[in-house]
Formats: structure tokens, C-alpha cells, sequence
């Protein structure tokens, strides 16, 4: 999760408008870890695996998973108890201004709180719930979960790309060299489907059939599987992301050909190989976003995060082609249900104050991170209940790492 600093790349005056919010908000990368526990060794994943551990331990093949390993399975009941007793002790913020020495300034993201150490970055991955372009609630380990499973992509997805981590001092930190970052998300998409106001089939069942230089076939319907990924980037707004075709990002200057060239084969390829991963485990990647940085001698990195379950959506393959033929909304392992929740009850786009989230839906969520997390590595994270405040901990964690590290 490599943060880096604002792009030096300057848009065309007309769309100048789209980017007045700090364009290093949100941007991260990773590559080997140095956390303070233990945590299993990541390898390079295999180009075919036909046995993935499921979260109990044993052998499955991407068949077996169903809705009850979500809903009723052992491991589940295992962690209820530790995320509800958790719900108290979220990091929702942090100010590590005042317990790190040597923090120089600092940029609150969506999710991540960004720190400038120098010739480095330190970036936090809170707590939050970020969805309708604003914070919606808390969830019990979810920082560390979208740290630790990036963590884990980071390092199988390097024959693909590289990325900049330095170290992950804190299950909940990542340490990265400085580069300079692209302001598109590079957003992949597999199936028409989506809620939010930029998503696929919003925009499709108002009649868009050109989108991101993408030309759509009509009769599509909700849920379908495209006949072939397709990339619909956005800028990086300062309130809301907002689409942008290939041309236009050529053309306003937001990056050369040449770079975008590259940066949309990473993702492309990043996607599929994704998609086969979540495959052989049960289940089904069906859009994310990607979003890329250039270092000081010219690579194009990939930052940010990466397949998790807040850049992602997942489904479970073994119902949906039933459900589908149905017209029932696939079973899903990501945010998206209590994305619903908000739009059923409220408007989240313009209510100015939102209800709080059910705690039994916060719990849930919680749960399905981990349940990702789980699944797709084969390894039990450890989420050990604990009094101490997590901002000590890391406030702690940070500071020992940064002093041990050389300026550049």
C-alpha cells in the first residue's frame, strides 16, 4: 500500500475542476512484510491449484463452498464473540502527529489516514466503512483485514506487477517509499451489476450504452457476465469519482498514451488473475479498482489496495448461475448488502445526517471480511481480543519502525 505524493501530472483546464482534492488521498503499494507477530509466509501462488483450504481446514474444491460456510460455520462462531466485544474499540481516526516523533504532516483518505515521514509514508488502514462517497460506520477488524489480505495479493501478483512497500510494522500499517501517483482509478469490471451511482448497471438501465469507451449491447440484465472484462476508469473527484474515457485521459493530459497503455494491460491482467484465484476458492471477483503510481525511475507501481473486499466485489460461484436464472440477487462476501441497507433506508448520497448502522449488520460485515480473508489464503488471522487502545499500538509500532529506518 505504497502511498505517494501528488501527481506532478497537470489536467487540461477544463477538467482542472475534477481534481482539487489532495490526489494522494488514497493510493498504496506493497511488497515484503515485517510485522512485529508472526505471520504465514506468503509464496508466489501457483498458475493452477485444483484444492484450496477452506476457513475450516480442510481440503474443498471451489464447488463446495456455499452459503452455510458464511452463515453457520464453526469458525464463524468462533470470532462472533471477539468482534462484538470489539465494537467499542474501532479505530474510526488517528492522529499520529502527536505520538509519532518525526510525522510531518497528515491526509485523511476515505478509509486510510496518510502520514509524510520524509522520504517515506506511513499509511493506516482504519477502521471505516466508506461507501456513497462518505463514511457510513465501523467495523471490528477491518483495517487489519484489507491490510493483512493485501499483504497477501501484494506478494502473488509481483510476477505481474511490482509495487513499493518498505515494511507493515503494525497489522494496520504500511510503511512505502514516496512516487508520484496517477489520478484514475482503473476500474475492471466482469458482470452488469452495482448500486452506486457510478456503477455498471446504473448507468446502463438509464439508457448509457457508451461508457468509458466501452460500447454495450442492449437486453443486458442485472447480474449478467459480460462477454469480456472491460476497464470503466474514474478521476478521482474531489467529491465523488467520476467516469472518464480512455481518450479523455490522454487527451486532459492525466497520462500518456504510453503510460496508460501499460497501466491498463497491469490491470486487465491483475483481473483475471484474480478472477481464477477467487474461482478455484468458490468464488466469483466481480468488478474492482486498481490504482497506479510511477517511481522515481520511470516504473509504473501498483498502489493502493488490491482485491479486498472494500476495492471489491465478491459472490459465491456455486449459486449464481441458479440465482441468476432466478432473478435473485447473488449471494455476495462484500459491503454490498449493507450498501442496500443505507439505500433502503435513507438517501446516502444527499441526507445530511445517515442512521446508524445495525449492529448486528456491522458484526456481519465484520465476519465476512474475515471470512474472505480466510478463504482465499487458507490462513486464520489472527484477530487476539486486547484492553489496550489500538492507536496506542500502533502509535507504538510506527515509531520503532520509522527510527530504524534510513532517510533516502
Amino acid at each position: 500500500m505504497a502511498q505517494c505524493v501528488r501527481s506532478t501530472l497537470t489536467p487540461s483546464r477544463t477538467q482542472q475542476s475534477l481534481f482539487t482534492r489532495t490526489l494522494s488521498a488514497k493510493t498504496q503499494a506493497f511488497a515484503s512484510v515485517s510485522f512485529l507477530r508472526t505471520l504465514p509466509e506468503f509464496k508466489r501462488y501457483p498458475k493452477q491449484c485444483s484444492v484450496v483450504m477452506s476457513c475450516e481446514g480442510k481440503a474443498q474444491s471451489q464447488q463446495q463452498l456455499s452459503l452455510d460456510d458464511l452463515v453457520t460455520s464453526n469458525r464463524k462462531g468462533e470470532v462472533l464473540g471477539t468482534i462484538k466485544d470489539s465494537l467499542s474499540n474501532c479505530l474510526s481516526d488517528t492522529n499520529l502527529l502527536e505520538t509519532v516523533p518525526g510525522l510531518k504532516s497528515r491526509i485523511k483518505g476515505k478509509v486510510r489516514d496518510i502520514y509524510d515521514a520524509g522520504d517515506f509514508l506511513v499509511l493506516i488502514t482504519t477502521d471505516r466503512l466508506s461507501a456513497f462517497d462518505r463514511n457510513l460506520a465501523s467495523i471490528p477488524f477491518k483495517g487489519q483485514v484489507l491490510n493483512e489480505t493485501s499483504l497477501w495479493w501484494f506478494n502473488n501478483t509481483q510476477h505481474i506487477t511490482p509495487n513499493a512497500i518498505v515494511s507493515s510494522p503494525d497489522r494496520n500499517v504500511v510503511i512505502a517509499k514516496k512516487c508520484s501517483v496517477f489520478p484514475i482509478e482503473f476500474v475492471v469490471r466482469g458482470y452488469v451489476t452495482g448500486s452506486t451511482d457510478t456503477s455498471l448497471w446504473t448507468v446502463y438501465k438509464k439508457g448509457v450504452r457508451n461508457y468509458c469507451g466501452n460500447e454495450l449491447s442492449d437486453g443486458l440484465v442485472k447480474n449478467q457476465k459480460l462477454p469480456a472484462n472491460i476497464l470503466t476508469p474514474t478521476t478521482k473527484a474531489e467529491d465523488h469519482d467520476v467516469p472518464i474515457s480512455p481518450t479523455e485521459i490522454v487527451e486532459g493530459g492525466f497520462m500518456t498514451q504510453a503510460e496508460f497503455d501499460e497501466a491498463s494491460m497491469k490491470a486487465l491482467s491483475l483481473f483475471e488473475f484474480g478472477q481464477r484465484v477467487a474461482k478455484e476458492h468458490g468464488l466469483i471477483l466481480v468488478d474492482t479498482k486498481y490504482e497506479f503510481g510511477k517511481s522515481s525511475d520511470g516504473s509504473i507501481l501498483l498502489i493502493d489496495e488490491i482485491h479486498t473486499p472494500d476495492s471489491s466485489r465478491y459472490w459465491l460461484a456455486g449459486s449464481y448461475e441458479e440465482r441468476f436464472q432466478k432473478g435473485l440477487e447473488p449471494e455476495n462476501v462484500d459491503k454490498e448488502f449493507l450498501r442496500l441497507w443505507f439505500k433502503e433506508n435513507c438517501n446516502p448520497y444527499e441526507d445530511e445526517v445517515l442512521p446508524a448502522a445495525p449492529a448486528e449488520l456491522v458484526t456481519e460485515l465484520a465476519w465476512r471480511y474475515i471470512f474472505l480473508y480466510e478463504t482465499i489464503t487458507g490462513s486464520r488471522i489472527d484477530i487476539l481480543p486486547t484492553q489496550e487502545p489500538i492507536h496506542d499500538r500502533i502509535s507504538r509500532n510506527t515509531s520503532q519502525a520509522l527510527s530504524s529506518l534510513p532517510q533516502l
